[in-house]
């Protein structure tokens, strides 16, 4: 018989823990249902030598797809609900399932739960498929008892980041088939119109334009050195994606994107939307605010903004409120500032947050609908353009060859 220490949710929500002997974890689980009670952690007990029965299992390293998550978060939490043991709701998520990857993380978790690790430490095993927002939330559901309440609101973030992303995606297409399709309109001409005009124009004895001079010349350009365009090209892809992989290079790249017109915008109304609505679950789960801060880091979706939280979390650690050092953080809006200033206040800092995740989602909703129209002037420009240096470059010979036979 071995000793586990067990937390679990009695029938009115609040969290018990204490200590059972039993053969096995899913013995203690049965124990606990037999009572009434949703066992949330079952852990055993050091044994003599101070080692616990804890799996070591690596990660498996494969990416799981969001709507996968979706539906497994939610039947997560449904089954919860009705009060099923945690290893028999693994194992009916394990046969649910239609995702292969997902299907041998669930198992690797209740695996893991049956040797008695917490579902959070299981988790954390696997950070390429459950993010370390996910993670935490798991954590603060298990910590605070109210797990249930704690999966509506992951579910609700992750469903609205999922529609946001779906929705820029959708903006986006129309630009990226239009840039596509005029990147291949100028290679077509100056690869196979050009040169052909070219030699009649020089034929003629015609003194080129200033257009047609540049054409011919990266036409030249293009024909000596493509294999070194094409070289240097490639490398330059993978040397930014290992750059972009690293601190600084990440880093880099999101204060990039962060100053694109428009784009850039959105970015930042998305970035206070998760900051609020993270803020508010984790605060109303009782996580300190350092902790809070801690996790917001490194789950706010954006190098940039993850660094101005490091000063703040140093004045809070000093005894300073949240809004005073925030107004020294970089693209914090004055609007997010202000309110939490009166949410700590009057003291519903909670309900501030929430109204600054409204607002925010609804000012992001209404920017992806107007990104077309935006980008829209943009590539008329662009097209106006390469369509304005091929006329000009085929057509000023032209002309001056039609007034040298008049």
């Amino acid at each position: 018989m071995t000793k586990y220490s067990y937390e679990a949710i009695d029938e009115k929500g609040l969290k018990v823990t204490g200590v059972i002997e039993a053969e096995s974890a899913s013995m203690v689980e049965n124990m606990l249902v037999s009572k009434g009670y949703i066992p949330s952690r079952v852990l055993a007990e050091k044994s003599a030598n101070g080692s616990s029965k804890l799996s070591s299992i690596s990660g498996w390293g494969s990416s799981v797809k969001t709507t996968d998550l979706i539906l497994f978060t939610k039947q997560f939490r449904s089954m919860l609900r009705a009060g099923i043991p945690m290893l028999r709701l693994l194992e009916v998520l394990e046969a649910q399932t239609e995702s292969r990857a997902l299907k041998n993380v669930v198992a690797s978790l209740a695996k893991d739960i049956n040797h008695g690790a917490s579902l959070s430490d299981a988790m954390n095993k696997h950070p390429k498929v459950f993010s370390p927002l996910y993670r935490s939330m798991f954590g603060a559901g298990e910590v605070s008892g109210t797990m249930p309440d704690v999966l509506s609101r992951l579910i609700y973030i992750i469903e609205h980041e999922a529609k946001i992303k779906a929705d820029i995606k959708s903006a986006l297409q129309y630009p990226v088939v239009v840039l596509i399709t005029l990147i291949i309109a100028f290679f077509i001409l100056l690869t196979f119109v050009i040169p052909k005009f070219a030699k009649i124009f020089v034929s003629a004895g015609l003194t080129l334009p200033l257009p047609t001079k540049i054409a011919i010349l990266l036409y030249q350009i293009l024909t000596a050195y493509w294999y070194i365009l094409i070289a240097g090209s490639i490398s330059l892809i993978i040397g930014l994606r290992y750059y972009f992989n690293t601190t600084q290079g990440r880093y880099v790249r999101d204060s990039l994107i962060l100053r694109i017109p428009v784009i850039g915008h959105i970015f930042i109304k998305a970035s206070m939307s998760r900051f609020a609505s993270i803020f508010s679950i984790l605060h109303s789960s009782g996580i300190p605010v350092i902790n809070t801060l801690t996790i917001l880091s490194g789950t706010i979706g954006n190098s940039a903004i993850s660094r101005a939280f490091e000063n703040v979390g140093d004045r809070l650690r000093e005894g300073e409120g949240i809004a005073g050092p925030l107004r020294s953080a970089r693209y914090f809006t004055p609007m997010v500032i202000d309110m939490i200033a009166v949410g700590e206040e009057s003291g519903n800092l909670e309900e501030m947050l929430r109204e600054i995740t409204t607002h925010y989602d609804d000012e992001v909703e209404y920017a992806v609908k107007g990104l077309s129209g935006a980008i829209g002037p943009v590539l008329m420009v662009g097209l106006a353009i390469v369509v304005g240096f091929f006329a000009l470059a085929i057509f000023l010979p032209m002309w001056d060859m039609i007034k040298i036979v008049r």
